[in-house]
């Protein structure tokens, strides 16, 4: 009997662990652009536009998304220990929930989304992540899932489009990643681009490919992450959290 509950014991930290080594984007980058091309297409700047047709930018001209998720019979403090849980669990940053207040009933969370979109462009390659918001504001048999996105994050590489110099020791292509906190590699550079001024949401755009792209997989990633917050909400993070112990 005791190996039993030791087996079942070892089970369930096993999938935690697994959940907890997560990385912040709820998915690998793999499979969220093979999620975004099930839904959307592969075609991305048809995609984006579709999409765009659909979407309001909201005051400040940042992308939101809000649902209320239904939990019939479970009480705001039942709620706020399974978000608790789910938050940390899925965000390895340690500095990823910015707000934690269990008598308001409000988590915030903040955590970069690191590469969703590489695209390489004429003169320079393009690395894009995003830091989107995530606001989950809790009551008793319900929650509210706000997703907030401004802007794209872009580390460019000028050495990393098609027509520039093939010269090994300037071209820095598929290394950009490691080297974005190098200061000192002047084939990079940081840019933010706010959704607002690029394509979809303005036609003429010299990063239109880049913007389109993005802004599909910045979509995506709000349906993945709703999708894994009803889950909690209704399931756990590893199906077992009940009562019954």
């Amino acid at each position: 009997m005791r190996k039993s509950i030791i087996a079942k014991l070892s089970i369930a930290l096993c999938l935690l662990c697994a959940t907890a080594g997560a990385q912040a984007q709820v998915m690998k980058n793999s499979d969220l652009e093979k999620y975004a091309k099930e839904r959307y297409g592969e075609k991305w700047l048809e995609a984006a536009k579709n999409l765009a047709s659909e979407l309001t930018l909201d005051q400040h001209e940042s992308l939101t998304y809000q649902q209320v998720i239904e939990a019939p019979g479970k009480t705001k403090e039942q709620l706020y220990v399974a978000m608790n849980y789910w938050a940390t669990a899925t965000f390895k940053d340690k500095q990823a929930i910015t707000l934690n207040d269990k008598e308001s009933g409000c988590i915030i969370i903040s955590s970069t989304i690191p590469n969703i979109v590489e695209h390489m462009g004429t003169l320079n390659k393009y690395s894009v992540s995003i830091t989107p918001v995530i606001r989950i504001d809790i009551k008793d048999n319900k929650i509210r899932v706000t997703y907030t996105v401004q802007s794209y994050d872009i580390l460019a590489d000028i050495s990393g489009g098609w027509l520039s110099p093939s010269d090994n020791e300037r071209k820095t292509y598929g290394d950009s990643k490691r080297k974005r906190d190098d200061k000192t590699n002047e084939n990079l550079y940081d840019e933010q681009w706010e959704i607002a001024k690029h394509y979809p949401f303005v036609e003429k755009d010299a990063q239109k490919r880049t913007c389109a792209k993005a802004l599909v997989m910045t979509h995506a990633y709000s349906n993945a992450i709703m999708d894994k917050v009803e889950e909690a909400v209704k399931n756990g993070i590893v199906g077992n959290e009940d009562d019954d112990w």
